[in-house]
């Protein structure tokens, strides 16, 4: 029997599109799973007649595989990647390669990069995102990892990616090598951090046309549909469409069924605490994540609806004003998003030595994946025109949009704000772009406060940074002195 050119552990839905998918594209592919009687239904149905080995032991999947091995990991994250890892490590030889595809937190992945090549082998941790339907048709992959093992699975997992132009099988693939160490899986928690921060803004503008407008669901379905043509063309805006035009067989409107209570698997939690982490003030997606916690508390929630009073009146004015207003506000809103998480993922490749290729990025998400949109082509130019950008508000595009909607933006959060109607992630926006407009924050009185009660000292204005001052604001006659102190 001919050797597999990979072998996949996990046969859960999304290993098995994977496989598929690797063997559309002409790769022999060898899989295991812990229950084998979901190897063996797979083999039956699914795989029947095509080039795919079906194996009952890690040992039996390793001895299936061409020379490197390569075996990638579609399991549940967290321990059994590492029981997994520690099964096949004594199979393999120097040189063969590991791959995980799962949600892993970054953390894990250096870890466990750093442990299996300390016993010869190579490591990558890898996103891949776009769901079921990406898997099995093409995903966004971001390996990061070992650098050595890039050429060898390369190949494949740019073959079985999304194609950017979409349906082109010459074009551009949504797979670049993303970086050392847990890089792949650091950019894929960031993305995953952006889609929190991008459903969030949609709900809220879908919240507005509801409560402000007293849009009905045909009407927002149009609205969505058109805004998918324009500058707010994405898969989310799409499905948005779709969602609200969706009726069950009783003829309901499913949307108006669904409890309003949001789920999380934690890649947002986890952006939101690396950001806290490093400095970096990631407010759009923190309040996301917030927004869904929020969400959960449904049963105090309804009974504090009957307890706690405030505006609940309907917008009184020009609807489809507020509409153009709503469309530039969500998209002003997206580029903070944009701009936040990229601002983390800069100062995460200063933190751990990651050359990340910031327009290679954004070309890699711009197919296959959940955040996909026509927006990324403009993020991708402002970083090829300077690699060296430090913030995309000072791209010259980016600075332009922000700058024309910010009039629109302000009036659509005000609005939101008379009427009583939550809005955390564009409001949070607005707020982080008019601190970072700002020469000077309030900062100075928070760092005397500090000084006063705790004598953590501060910088002064007319003094070279780095020169630290203590006040005795009490006059208690203590010596004043100057260190550092921790921001």
């Amino acid at each position: 029997m001919a050797k597999a050119d990979i072998g996949l552990i996990g046969m859960a839905v999304m290993g098995q599109n994977l496989v598929l998918n690797m063997e559309d594209h002409g790769y022999t592919v060898a899989v295991y799973n812990r229950t084998l009687e979901r190897v063996d239904e797979f083999i039956e149905h699914h795989a029947q007649g095509k080039k795919i080995i079906g194996t009952h032991s890690v040992e039996e999947l390793v001895d299936s595989l061409k020379s490197p091995r390569i075996v990638m990991l579609m399991v549940k994250a967290g321990e059994p990647v590492d029981i997994f890892i520690d099964h096949l490590l004594p199979h393999l030889s120097e040189g063969d390669i590991i791959i995980d595809g799962g949600n892993s937190n970054y953390e894990d992945t250096i870890r466990r990069y750093k442990y299996v090549e300390s016993k010869g082998m190579l490591y990558i941790g890898t996103g891949v995102s776009g769901g079921e339907e990406g898997a099995r048709w093409g995903p966004a992959i971001m390996p990061g990892g070992s650098p050595e093992a890039w050429p060898h699975v390369k190949p494949i997992l740019q073959d079985i990616s999304a194609k950017v132009p979409e349906g082109d099988p010459n074009g551009e693939p949504c797979c670049q090598w993303i970086g050392e160490g847990g890089a792949g899986h650091y950019v894929k928690m960031v993305h995953n951090g952006i889609e929190y921060g991008d459903m969030q803004l949609i709900c809220e503008a879908y919240y507005l046309m509801k409560h402000a407008l007293g849009m009905s669901n045909e009407e927002m379905h149009r609205v969505f549909a058109e805004w998918n043509t324009g500058k707010l063309d994405s898969y989310l805006i799409e499905i948005t469409a779709n969602i609200l035009n969706f009726k069950n067989e009783e003829g309901e409107y499913v949307i108006d069924l669904i409890l309003d209570t949001a789920g999380q698997k934690g890649t947002g939690k986890w952006t939101g605490i690396s950001a806290l982490d490093m400095g970096i003030p990631l407010t759009l997606i923190a309040e996301a994540v917030f927004a869904r916690c929020l969400s959960a508390l449904k049963e105090e929630r309804v009974a504090a609806s009957e307890v706690l009073h405030g505006p609940d009146g309907a917008l009184d004015g020009d609807k489809e004003a507020f509409l153009q207003d709503l469309h530039d506000a969500l998209y002003a809103s997206k580029i903070i998003s944009y701009t936040q998480g990229y601002m983390l993922m800069q100062e995460a490749a200063k933190e751990y030595g990651w050359n990340l290729n910031l327009g290679g990025i954004a070309s890699v998400w711009r197919g296959g994946c959940i955040i996909r949109s026509a927006f990324l082509g403009n993020i991708k130019a402002a970083f090829d025109k300077n690699p060296q950008l430090s913030n995309l508000l000072l791209d010259d595009y980016f600075r332009a949009e922000v700058e024309g909607a910010q009039g629109a933006w302000r009036r659509v959060v005000a609005k939101a704000v008379e009427l009583g109607l939550p809005v955390p992630a564009m409001s949070s926006a607005l707020a982080f772009y008019d601190g970072y407009r700002r020469a000077r924050l309030p900062q100075n009185l928070l760092q005397a406060q500090r000084d006063y009660f705790g004598a953590h000292t501060y910088e002064r204005v007319d003094k070279p940074r780095g020169e630290f001052f203590h006040t005795d604001w009490i006059q208690s006659g203590g010596e004043a002195t100057a260190g550092s102190y921790n921001a």
